[in-house]
């Protein structure tokens, strides 16, 4: 039973172990708690077309995601736990603004938090495990199982030598989805990931690049209300 506890103990040190490190390649835990506002400009690529994206976010608070699509502008919003969307007609929409469907809203829920779920896991009430460490895409990764405090389960790979997540495994509305995380470049002392690459059976893979990051920008709270006709 000794031998037990003391082999669990080393285990669990090993996972915070590893979580630490995380958080001092991304900057260190008082400059991820100093960002309060992020706003992304990027150009997504899927299907062969460049779609000029915005994300304005105000961390643990609300987010506004802006895609231009041939003149068309399709928007998602959080906001305090609710969402709205306006989708453009050739999207299956009416380009008015309407409710975000519950599935989606708790999807987009976790980009609040732009840090991810292993920064500071104990206090967001998320669990981790250390699954081991394995090969991928050519490369040495701890695989680390988060269960978020909704029961959530994403499955994320931090390459051995940087401590960044170079790949995130998630359930995207019912399908397994994948996240690849490259080109990390540093803001004001915080490390983001500039290029991600989400691919899922029902959209195909996405390429989001990166043009430019700002934090603590200030952002007017206008911009995540719903508007009404």
């Amino acid at each position: 039973m000794a031998v037990a506890l003391v082999s669990a103990a080393s285990y669990a040190q090993s996972v915070d172990e590893i979580v630490d490190k995380h958080v001092a390649a991304l900057g260190g835990l008082d400059k991820i708690k100093a960002v309060n506002t992020v706003i992304t400009d990027r150009s997504l690529a899927v299907q062969g077309m460049e779609i000029p994206n915005k994300t304005t976010l105000v961390v643990g608070k609300s987010v506004r995601n802006e895609s231009t699509v041939m003149g068309n502008t399709m928007v998602q919003v959080v906001d305090e736990g609710k969402g709205w969307m306006i989708r453009p007609t050739m999207m299956g929409g009416t380009g008015e603004p309407e409710e975000m469907p519950a599935d989606q809203l708790k999807q987009q829920l976790s980009s609040l938090d732009p840090f991810g779920g292993l920064v500071n896991y104990k206090e967001k009430g998320n669990k981790v495990e250390l699954v081991g460490k394995e090969s991928v895409d050519k490369k040495d990764v701890f695989h680390l199982k988060l269960t978020t405090a909704d029961g959530q389960v994403i499955d994320e790979f931090l390459d051995a030598n940087t401590y960044l997540v170079t790949k995130v495994k998630v359930s995207m509305n019912g399908n397994e989805g994948e996240i690849d995380m490259s080109d990390y470049k540093e803001v004001d002392g915080v490390k983001f990931a500039n290029t991600m690459e989400i691919s899922n059976p029902q959209m195909g893979t996405m390429s989001f690049i990166t043009n430019k990051i700002t934090i603590n920008t200030p952002v007017d709270p206008a911009i995540f209300k719903k508007p009404t006709k």
